[in-house]
């Protein structure tokens, strides 16, 4: 029996396909390990989102070839797609596969024996075509279930159309069976992913389903007590979805908006589908139904133009709106893309002076947000992370909550009373065992 073991770099879409393709493995008789235990295959599903995350690759095949110097080694994921000859030629790599390809591996290296040259098997984008459907299990507590895959935008930043295709999914039909599936599990909940879920429902090019219709059919499957719905476009996140996820009982009060920018001209310059002006009216829509609902943004800092004027539109906008935390990203340019052509490039001083501003402000921003929640209850999904003596979890409006470790609330849902905020910037519970109660 040969030893597989997996890595994956990037988005939660990642982490869910390794899953999916690490079952595939299982059920041809392959035993999963762990990175560290010699494995014979390693499988290493890469990002490209930044340039950081291509030299992450290379440093996971060393680690690799370090740890298991005989093994095989399969680079696969969005790296893979837009740079198969790069990757082939990195020491150590014994297989490539791009997007169309990814999911049948077995197929391809069957085998697994080393060949004189890296074999490479990545066809041109326009063949992913197809949506295959995956979820992660990797943890008892929650899974990702990917609903969306591709997109159809073109951000002048993002290499993702290139790495994954054009937008397409799966039916609702078969998502809801597959959440029947995994409710038949421990896992109490489930987090709504893909590359532009906001574009849900394109099937075979044209729009058969829409995301709101697939979230209303979720809602009422029995034995997941949670739905949590991970990064969606402003402006495919519709007034309905919105009055849906505030009304139910299941959809959890929790939105990750990707800004970029908060400069009309800098949003143009990036090929955004919107402008300020509506996203300040969706945060508004969501805090006037959800008021203690967690929002949180994407932003980019750096992009070719972006002055110091328009960087701080961006600041002064995400002070005025209120949003519960950021992710912030420093530009890198990325071949192939339409920013690489624009002129006035940022220097990587000014770059970094504005990551750190934004995110300290995110870090201001955050605190604020739990300073808003203290004495309030929440219901907290407690989780298998244990430091130090304690145990974490996140509340419905993903507040991390920390306390005591106690076993027997692991993978549970409790309602605790949210009372201090600790040097670690986690939510604190005080006297835990006289307000705990079964969800």
């Amino acid at each position: 029996m040969k030893r597989v073991a997996f890595y994956t770099l990037g988005c939660k879409l990642n982490f869910s396909e390794t899953s999916t393709i690490s079952r595939l493995f299982e059920a041809r008789g392959y035993q999963k390990v762990s990175f560290t235990e010699s494995p014979d295959i390693f499988v290493i599903n890469t990002c490209s989102v930044t340039e950081n995350a291509d030299r992450k690759c290379r440093k996971i095949v060393n680690e690799a070839k370090a740890i298991s110097p005989n093994s095989y080694v399969v680079i696969i994921g969005c790296y893979a797609q837009l740079k198969p000859t790069e990757i082939a030629e990195i020491e150590g790599v014994d297989a490539v596969l791009g997007a169309a390809e990814k999911f049948r591996l077995l197929d391809y290296l069957d085998n697994f024996e080393k060949t004189s040259c890296t074999q490479v098997f990545a066809s041109e984008i326009d063949h992913a075509n197809t949506f295959n459907h995956s979820y992660s299990m990797n943890d008892r507590t929650r899974t990702f279930l990917k609903v969306q895959d591709g997109c159809n935008y073109g951000c002048a930043f993002c290499t993702i159309p290139l790495a994954r295709g054009k937008s397409r999914s799966d039916s609702v039909e078969k998502l809801v069976s597959i959440a029947e599936e995994i409710a038949k599990t421990e896992v109490k909940e489930v987090v709504l992913t893909g590359v532009n879920i906001g574009d849900f429902g394109i099937e075979n090019g044209t729009r058969q389903e829409r995301l709101i219709d697939l979230i209303k059919i979720l809602d009422s499957v029995e034995g997941i007590e949670r739905f949590r719905i991970s990064s969606i476009e402003p402006n495919l996140l519709s007034q309905e979805i919105i009055e849906f996820v505030a009304r139910s009982k299941k959809f959890v009060p929790h939105f990750h908006l990707p800004l970029q920018s908060g400069s009309d001209k800098i949003l143009r310059l990036m090929n955004r589908r919107y402008r300020t002006d509506l996203y300040r009216h969706r945060v508004s829509a969501i805090k006037s139904l959800m008021p203690n609902a967690c929002i949180g943004a994407d932003v980019i800092v750096g992009f070719p133009g972006e002055s110091e004027r328009e960087f701080l539109k961006t600041y002064e906008f995400l002070t005025e709106i209120d949003v519960s935390y950021l992710h912030v990203f420093t530009y890198s340019e990325r071949p192939n893309t339409k920013a690489v052509e624009m002129g006035e490039v940022v220097s990587s001083a000014d770059r970094s002076r504005r990551s750190r501003m934004l995110r300290n402000l995110s870090e201001k921003k955050k605190r604020s947000f739990y300073e808003n929640n203290i004495n309030k209850t929440g219901n907290v999904l407690f989780e298998n992370d244990v430091q130090d003596g304690m145990m974490h979890g996140f509340t419905e409006n993903y507040i991390r909550i920390s306390t005591n470790h106690n076993p027997s609330m692991i993978n549970e849902i409790k309602q605790v009373r949210m009372t201090s905020i600790n040097h670690k910037s986690l939510m604190e519970v005080e006297e835990l065992e006289s307000v705990l109660v079964n969800h």
